[in-house]
């Protein structure tokens, strides 16, 4: 809300006008109404003005041969509220040249600082972000995999063992890559990535704790 200066307070009668005249013998220190300089605006009750230091901002990437962004959606309800903001968003079909570009360039990105990729990490043919991604991973991080499928089992049973769901350091930066299942999606992020995110992105910084 906007608090405007009282300017009613500045009016002032004749004779006290011209008592503050004769006192300085030239009314220098009276300021025209019109010079009156408005108080600068401040933020709305309940927004909290947003610097890049003091967020983590999440590319999110579906990677999906159609147009659904359901997961993509999922994955940015889960961010909501937990003090992770989505820097970007993309979409793309999962070839391995595509996703590997994209990842690159994001990582790349100063207002990233974590990654979270949906789909391609099955076990299908054509299932390819694993591949594409590791070889940008400056150091692997496979307690991601081996708590994540601890996670998911309880959804899938065995059938967590077809999921490749991994994570890494990229240029400093955090990835994480997740099935392109909502359900997997939303576990992934709720359970571990909103979780670790900060204190990775903070590490891989080489940042004091």
């Amino acid at each position: 809300m906007i608090d405007f200066q009282s300017r009613g307070s500045r009016g002032r009668g004749a004779d006290e006008n011209e008592e503050a005249e004769d006192d300085d013998g030239s009314g220098a220190d009276d300021e025209p109404a019109g010079d009156e300089k408005t108080p600068p605006a401040t933020a709305d009750a309940g927004q909290v003005p947003e610097s890049h230091d003091d967020r983590v901002g999440v590319a999110v990437v579906t990677v999906a041969v159609d147009a659904d962004q359901s997961v993509g959606d999922a994955v940015v309800e889960e961010l909501d509220g937990t003090g992770l903001g989505v820097a970007t968003r993309e979409h793309l079909a999962g070839d391995h040249d595509g996703v590997q570009q994209i990842v690159n360039r994001l990582v790349g990105r100063d207002d990233v600082d974590v990654v979270v990729t949906c789909g391609g990490v099955s076990a299908l043919p054509d299932a390819q972000t694993v591949e594409a991604v590791h070889p940008l991973f400056d150091k692997a991080l496979p307690g991601f995999g081996e708590l994540f499928r601890l996670l998911y089992h309880e959804e899938v049973g065995t059938d967590v063992v077809a999921t490749r769901a991994t994570a890494g350091i990229a240029d400093s930066t955090p990835v994480f890559c997740l099935p392109g299942d909502e359900a997997g999606a939303r576990l992934g992020v709720r359970e571990i990535v909103t979780e670790q995110a900060a204190s990775l992105r903070t590490a891989a910084r080489g940042s004091p704790e």
